[in-house]
């Protein structure tokens, strides 16, 4: 399976944006209201790069649990002799 890369760009708006490399669509936009920028005072990028840390690290949780267990699965497979 190829491994995709992202990467945060700071948009045009302001916003924080995760996209895939190479591209110019935004996958998730994070805004900041003009109060929460002030009050971070210019480490709203560090917060945002957490906020989707965490983000991905949820949804490769969420694909391990779907994914069929190993052990689990049934042994139907037909006996090659």
């Amino acid at each position: 399976m190829a491994l995709t890369e992202f990467e945060l760009v700071m948009m045009e708006d302001g916003e924080v944006a995760l996209q895939r490399s190479g591209s110019d669509e935004p996958l998730v936009r994070i805004t900041f209201s003009p109060e929460v920028l002030n009050y971070l005072d210019g480490k709203h990028v560090e917060v945002a790069k957490s906020m989707m840390d965490a983000g991905i690290q949820t949804v490769f949780e969420i694909n391990e649990e779907r994914a069929p267990d190993a052990d689990s699965g049934d042994e139907t497979r037909p006996t090659l002799h």
